[in-house]
């Protein structure tokens, strides 16, 4: 590297929130020679450790005020951070005004989005939004040919490394890729700031939707080996794969994260009984209320023992003992649940590659909150789908009509069926998946799959009949013509749920009647694409 490429640092200005660690970086920075300059609360916790440091109101010759709102909105602090040091004209100005040269900026924001994840209220996390800081950061990062700029310990620490590898200087490469974080950083704080303020107005489809999000993990590949990857959390603290401890295995892939995330968000559907979620390729295949988290768990896999090898597993329970035991008899990919035991740990810890993710919780089903899609040249933006269905819902439409039990399967049904790739048919009994259609171009074909794939699991249960026969079926949106609903009935279904909706209700009713079953009208679709 070319000596121009370095730029010493004399001057660093440090403002931090989390001041985690800024006693020995400090240090390590006035052992290069290094003039700090600092606000607030830093320059208190520098000044007490009993590191020279220099007040930023001794350079501006405004005090801070307002409450700390302003302190380094000024000229003299922007003019160091922008002022281009190969340019006369700038080198002109500086001198003219007195304008020191800042080399270094050290900045981690106000903990907004931790501010609005324990539930503060308005004013309060009006009170944490940044707005020096993040104006510092850009400009930093816009002159990063002469100024390093950091957001995290893990920049800083970089800095400090190269700065001793190079005689108290920085690499223009190093500050390159600190000023593209930089704005990163800033773009995520202003999607949390913009998105909270819109949802505190109600306001759902507001002028600019931004997203942003942390990385946590760099991730092998994406869907394929082609693609490049990464796993990021949003801020929102919703209970699952972004927030979930993960005690044992190999690293995470991008499907195995999409499929857990697809099986807890089932298994938070249920909250009365023990669940268990079986699901291959973002699709349920297997679904289970049992007694016990070992019950659903034997249950799960009775209703797919084919498509569970190598499944990802879900609970809605912590795990104990005797359910890790039944667990480690097939080979698994992932296994994600609110908690486990440490009997049920050591038994898993056996199965070294298998991963286990501990979320602590589960995340609420009926939380409003927004999902997004891309799309060429824009995004998809929509709030989850949050809709549940009770027994008072529901609209009987035929001459029969359902019992309680048969209540209780066709709201279980409607359930699982929310979480099917459309088209989707999803047969149940006794609280058990009993055959899953998914994502079908015909709704025909999707209630022939599912019954297709009973007859599957009764052979290979040694059955004698598929548990389709007298089982509740759920459809996740209408039945345009009554041949679908007939494609159910044929595969032994003795109560079907569904959206109604069609124009063509009345001759699938007639249809419903006419096979003598119970059909219900939820009012609801649940496509889901």
């Amino acid at each position: 590297m070319s000596q121009t490429d370095l730029i010493p640092v004399r001057r660093a200005l440090i403002s931090l929130s989390d001041k985690t660690g800024l006693e020995d970086r400090a240090r390590r920075l006035i052992a290069l020679g290094v003039e700090i300059l600092s606000t607030g609360g830093t320059l208190r916790a520098l000044q007490g450790s009993g590191i020279a440091a220099r007040d930023v109101t001794e350079v501006t010759g405004f005090p801070e005020m307002m409450d700390g709102r302003l302190k380094t909105l000024h000229p003299l602090v922007h003019g160091g951070l922008l002022g281009r040091r190969n340019l006369e004209s700038d080198r002109a100005s500086m001198a003219e005004h007195g304008i020191p040269d800042i080399d270094l900026l050290f900045v981690n924001l106000y903990p907004f989005e931790a501010t609005v994840a324990a539930g503060a209220d308005f004013e309060t996390c009006i009170e944490n939004i940044d707005i020096g800081g993040p104006a510092m950061l850009r400009a930093a990062a816009k002159n990063h040919p002469f100024v390093a700029v950091c957001v995290d310990n893990e920049d800083a620490d970089a800095v400090l490394d190269a700065m001793d590898d190079h005689a108290g200087a920085t690499p223009l490469a190093l500050r390159k890729s600190l000023a593209a974080k930089a704005y990163g950083r800033t773009a995520a704080y202003d999607a949390a700031v913009s998105n909270w303020f819109a949802n505190a107005l109600g306001d759902k489809t507001p002028a600019f939707r931004t997203f942003g999000g942390t990385r946590l993990s760099e991730l092998r590949y994406g869907e394929n080996p082609h693609q490049a990857a990464a796993f990021y959390a949003n801020g929102a603290g919703r209970a699952g794969v972004a927030t979930a401890q993960v005690v044992q295995g190999k690293a995470l892939s991008y499907n195995n994260l999409a499929d857990a995330d697809a099986a807890f968000e089932l298994a938070a559907e249920f909250s009365d009984e023990p669940v268990c979620v079986i699901v291959k390729h973002a699709n349920p295949c297997g679904v289970a209320l049992g007694k016990t988290v070992r019950d659903a768990w034997d249950r799960a896999l009775m209703a797919d023992p084919i498509s569970a090898f190598g499944g990802i597993v879900a609970f809605n329970r912590p795990i104990d003992a005797e359910t890790a035991d039944g667990l480690t008899k097939l080979f698994l990919e992932v296994i994600i649940a609110p908690g486990a035991d440490e009997a049920a740990l050591d038994i898993l810890s056996k199965k070294a590659n298998l991963r286990i993710l501990l979320t602590g919780s589960m995340p609420d089903p009926r939380q409003d909150s927004w999902t997004a899609k891309t799309v060429a040249g824009g995004l998809l933006v929509q709030e989850r789908d949050n809709g549940l269905a009770s027994a008072d819902d529901l609209k009987t439409v035929t001459e029969t009509a359902p019992d309680e039990a048969t209540i209780r399967d066709l709201l279980f049904a409607w359930t699982v069926c929310k979480h099917v790739k459309s088209n989707a048919i999803v047969y149940a009994r006794d609280g058990m998946t009993t055959g899953i259609g998914m994502g079908q171009t015909s709704r025909v074909e999707a209630a022939r799959l599912a019954a297709r794939k009973a007859v599957e699991i009764a052979q290979e249960n040694g059955w004698d009949e598929p548990a389709t026969i007298g089982s509740a079926c759920a459809s996740d949106a209408f039945f345009p013509f009554a041949d679908g609903l007939m494609a159910a009935v044929e595969a032994g279904a003795s109560s079907v749920i569904q959206p109604g909706g069609s124009v063509r209700d009345e001759e699938v009713i007639a249809a419903a009647n006419e096979a003598g079953i119970a059909m219900v009208f939820t009012g609801m679709r649940h496509f889901r694409h």
